[in-house]
Formats: C-alpha cells, sequence, structure tokens
C-alpha cells in the first residue's frame, strides 16, 4: 500500500524532528488533515501532547515542514488539473 501525502509528510516530521505520533494520530490525520498550515501544526503539537505556546523555535521546525509539502501539494494539484485530489482542502 502506498502512504498517503500526509504519511509522507509525518514520516519526515518524525524522521528530522522527533515527532513520531501514534499510529491512531496518523490515520485520523490522513483520513482528515488539517486544511491549513498552522491548524496542521497545532494538531502535530497536540497529538505528541506537546504546548505550542512559548515553543517559537520548535513550533517554527514542525511549520517549516509543514508547509513545505502543503505547497507542494498545492503544486502538484495546479500540474494536474484533472487528476482527483487525495487529501480533503489541500
Amino acid at each position: 500500500m502506498k502512504p498517503t501525502k500526509v504519511e509522507v509528510l509525518l514520516y519526515e516530521l518524525c524522521i528530522k524532528l522527533g515527532y513520531c505520533l501514534p499510529p491512531k494520530d496518523i490515520v485520523r490525520l490522513s483520513e482528515n488533515p488539517p486544511g491549513t498550515v498552522d491548524d496542521f501544526t497545532k494538531a502535530v503539537f497536540t497529538a505528541e501532547g506537546v504546548e505550542y505556546a512559548g515553543e517559537r523555535q520548535r513550533w517554527r521546525s514542525v511549520r517549516d515542514i509543514v508547509a513545505q509539502h502543503f505547497s507542494r501539494w498545492e503544486e502538484e494539484s495546479r500540474e494536474e488539473p484533472n487528476r482527483p485530489r487525495t487529501t480533503r482542502g489541500i
């Protein structure tokens, strides 16, 4: 089974930053991903049980990776306008 775009993003967060979410949260985010970079970043912190307020550097590190993926997904959707999207709002 090919991983979803969200799973690829979450895998990168795990490998690069150590934000390795529990399987149930990976499934939840893959099935219903937040539609904005900030909301997705908040969801990662929440799933990890980490308070993001006051964690500027950690927030920025996670958000930068999320933003890169969102940007890539947007580019892909523009390049293939007739292809159905694989994630909601992304």
